[in-house]
């Protein structure tokens, strides 16, 4: 593992270790990646082993049993999904994307360290019990149907996965999991996800939720297997079973263990539940609870005063149009001296009827929706629609300065917490803070 930063003052830093420097061994035992180093280093006394200016040197170590190195280290390579799912979102971009957008990530580090759904097709015993050794929970599975031949139809992978045998062994060894089925009309719905969902439902408690949502369609499917899209009906139709499944699928404390994701709600135009519902499930970033949880930050917030008349827009996706419309924009509208415009964006490159959510909106597409418009002083939307890692980029690689170049007015990305809502609203185009 390569350093490419050592913090002043730390324990790296008195060892003399540099950026460059490459860690190999702790206690003889190969560092694999970023994980494996903070389960090692854990330890109160320790042997590093680390390769400086071309030659090995090895340093004993006696430090407190929470004592960091200060060391940062290059991002470790990402491994690769082994299926080739039918509904996977990576087979249904546009052509001439980044090329990060055609990466299906299938690394069981990732979903520890960041929550990402991943399968478990193509984790052998070894890793398995490199989590549990670890203790690396909780874990986000992204299971779909429990079927073998279903799975197999579904999944490309060529050759039975044992999903079964691997909950329990991680279940058993107190590994949290958390799963996700994403539900494709007459593939994996009817009596495979009644199956399904009992199937997991066995490894309660350590088997934790199992949310269910609807499988993303975009206009960009061509040479792949039909699946018809979700409609309203059919969202409605999953809704009212849904009630049954959840009054029988329960934690043995009585708990919720299935959960519907917002979209659900939102495509029948139905409010989401209430935050109770989810139990402390904590799956908002994963899309159940996310709306609930944004209208509670908003419900519990005292808006600030602002003392100049301001007058901006907010633009979002189309699923969450019409709780903008009916809730949260009359809510800004309150607020005195503040002017706010709503402009619901479509989704013309992946598909303006199949694609709706915020968080895939382009910057192509929200340039081309918003301008000529009396925008106002700025526009702002959900930070959604960046990229992760820079906070920079949309999906069509279009900076916010891009954007604002094109629509005349800056653009900005807030979160959804209203704090960091108002902070972007009172920032002027020079990055000042000061006009509230």
């Amino acid at each position: 593992m390569k350093i490419i930063s050592v913090q002043e003052r730390s324990l790296g830093s008195e060892l003399g270790l540099k950026p460059g420097d490459e860690i190999e061994a702790i206690d003889g035992s190969r560092v694999k990646d970023i994980i494996d180093y903070r389960f090692k280093i854990a330890e109160e006394n320790i042997r590093l082993k680390v390769r400086q200016n071309g030659e090995w040197v090895e340093y004993d170590l006696e430090k407190d049993e929470d004592d960091d190195l200060g060391l940062e280290f290059e991002d470790m390579r990402i491994r690769k999904c082994a299926n080739k799912c039918i509904f996977c979102f990576v087979d249904q971009n546009p052509p001439d994307m980044r090329e990060a957008l055609y990466f299906r990530d299938g690394d069981f580090r990732m979903s520890f360290l960041h929550g990402h759904y991943i399968t478990l097709t193509n984790m052998g015993w070894k890793e398995l019990k490199r989590i549990v050794d670890q203790q690396l929970s909780p874990l986000y599975i992204s299971v779909h149907v429990t079927n073998p031949d279903k799975r197999l139809e579904m999944f490309l992978y060529g050759k039975d996965d044992y999903l079964l045998k691997k909950f329990e062994y991680l279940a058993e060894n107190g590994i949290e999991l958390h799963s996700q089925v994403v539900l494709c009309p007459t593939w994996n719905d009817g009596l495979f996800l009644e199956k399904t969902i009992a199937d997991i439902h066995r490894f309660t408690p350590m088997a934790r939720s199992m949310s269910i949502v609807p499988v993303g369609l975009t206009m960009h499917r061509e040479g792949l297997p039909y699946i018809p899209p979700v409609t309203k009906e059919y969202a409605e139709k999953t809704i009212s079973l849904y009630e049954n499944y959840d009054k029988r699928f329960r934690h043995p404390d009585g708990s919720r263990f299935v959960v519907l994701s917002d979209e659900w709600y939102l495509t029948v135009g139905k409010d989401v539940p209430k935050s109770h519902h989810y139990d402390g499930l904590e799956l908002e970033e994963n899309g159940v609870g996310q709306v609930r949880s944004f209208k509670e930050l908003w419900d519990n917030f005292d808006e600030p005063k602002i003392e100049n008349e301001k007058k901006v827009t907010i633009g979002s996706g189309t699923l969450i149009s019409e709780t903008f419309q009916n809730w949260f924009i009359p809510k800004l509208n309150a607020i005195p001296n503040l002017t706010v415009n709503y402009v619901p964006i479509k989704n013309e490159l992946f598909g303006k009827n199949e694609v709706t959510v915020t968080g895939l909106l382009t910057g192509g597409d929200i340039i081309n929706q918003l301008k000529g418009k009396d925008l106002g002083e700025k526009v702002i939307f959900s930070e959604r629609i960046v990229n992760e890692t820079s906070g920079e980029r949309t999906l069509d690689d279009l900076t916010l300065n891009d954007i604002s170049h094109a629509i005349g007015v800056p653009f900005y990305v807030s979160p959804d917490e209203p704090e960091e809502f108002f902070n972007v609203l009172a920032t002027d185009e020079h990055g000042k803070n000061g006009l509230l």
